[in-house]
């Protein structure tokens, strides 16, 4: 082999080792994301997620906390409907006496059907004026008709029926497979009742998120929640609107992690752990699971330098998957809104590319001693 060519692979064996740390990548490594941490001036501060320091963290404010609305638990009341401004009731009235001001004597069954409760709270019956039924169950409101008409009809027997207006019924807005007005049947409805007869809690829709608007106010509790404790289930009352939407937290995950995404958030809390496990783990090929970042932007109202908060708006939490204590930590440390979770490049994968690379040039190498010594022959 000519000596100059064996100079210039060797020169080119001797440049992959000196530029290992320039050749290109697309992933981080810690070394480089950390870089400048420790200067007093730097502009993020780092802060590692262990037993030690979980419960101090425990208690940082949230970086984009979500207003709460509360939510009304369930309440034990009678079951009978109570009739309502709006409704509709309609009367059936027996009646055996042939001087009665309404009958005749051919006839002793009057019917008054649709009469529409006032926004008074009352419905007009002849001779007897307005009579006040809001607020009570059918059989009280069919009482205090029947005793409003025993002056002109002694014998009067009266039958009640009602159907349920707006003000007695429960609208679902959105959201739902089936949406519209639900009447309430009776004071005990709930709103998973309610949601039965809508269909169900949509499909497909991440962490659903139920909102509920009643006397002007929000409340809003998550599908989840409400499924695993009974006393959430609230009752519902007339007038009440809900509407359902898919969960709007999210976190991204970026580099050598299972895959780079924008996860919503598919449960009311996500640790460090599930995450890694939403975004299918880390790349066993370049990963660095001692170097998994959480980054997060606070605002600058909740920097704090006596440890009660963040000391700086922004904040890298590293945690190391390859200790007990790291994956037990990871199981605890909650995600928030808008993190990312970052899974940065391991160190040994430049050594790999510049030893493939010096393979890849010995091996040309051989290949033209080969053909020299080929065409020598």
């Amino acid at each position: 082999m000519p000596l100059t060519l064996t100079r210039i692979l060797a020169a080119l064996a001797t440049l992959a080792l000196v530029s290992a740390c320039d050749l290109p990548q697309d992933l981080g490594e810690e070394r480089q994301i950390l870089k400048g941490a420790e200067d007093p001036a730097a502009n993020f501060a780092v802060q590692t997620v262990s037993r030690e320091t979980l419960a101090t963290l425990k208690t940082w404010p949230e970086s984009h906390p979500r207003e709460d609305l509360g939510w009304i638990r369930h309440s034990n009341v009678g079951t009978d409907p109570l009739i309502e401004v709006g409704d509709t009731v309609s009367l059936i009235v027996w009646d055996n006496d042939e001087t009665s001001l309404l009958s005749t004597p051919s006839q002793n069954v009057i019917q008054l059907p649709n009469l529409r409760v006032s926004t008074k709270g009352t419905v007009f019956l002849p001779y007897a004026d307005e009579v006040y039924i809001a607020k009570m169950t059918p059989d009280e409101a069919r009482l205090e008709i029947q005793n409003r008409l025993l002056s002109i009809i002694p014998s009067a027997q009266v039958q009640l029926n009602f159907a349920s207006g707006t003000n007695n019924s429960v609208e679902l807005l959105s959201g739902v497979p089936k949406p519209g007005s639900y009447p309430l049947l009776d004071r005990s409805t709930t709103l998973t009742s309610i949601m039965a007869l809508a269909g169900g809690f949509p499909t497909g829709v991440v962490n659903p998120q139920i909102t509920l608007s009643r006397g002007g106010k929000l409340y809003r509790v998550s599908a989840s929640a409400l499924m695993a404790d009974p006393q959430l289930d609230t009752t519902m009352r007339g007038g009440d609107k809900i509407f359902i939407k898919a969960e709007d937290r999210y976190f991204l995950s970026l580099g050598a992690a299972g895959k780079e995404a924008i996860v919503n958030f598919p449960q009311d809390r996500v640790t460090a752990l599930e995450a890694m496990s939403l975004v299918g783990g880390v790349n066993q090929s370049t990963a660095n699971p001692k170097g998994i970042l959480i980054l997060r932007d606070y605002p600058q109202s909740a920097v704090r330098s006596d440890g009660t908060g963040p000391s700086r708006d922004r904040m890298v939490f590293v945690l190391d998957l390859t200790s007990a204590d790291g994956l037990f930590s990871a199981g605890e440390f909650a995600i928030q809104d808008r993190d990312l979770v970052l899974v940065t490049q391991s160190d040994l994968v430049n050594t790999r590319t510049v030893f493939g690379l010096i393979g890849s040039i010995f091996g040309l190498t051989n290949n033209i001693e080969s053909t020299t010594q080929n065409l020598s022959n």
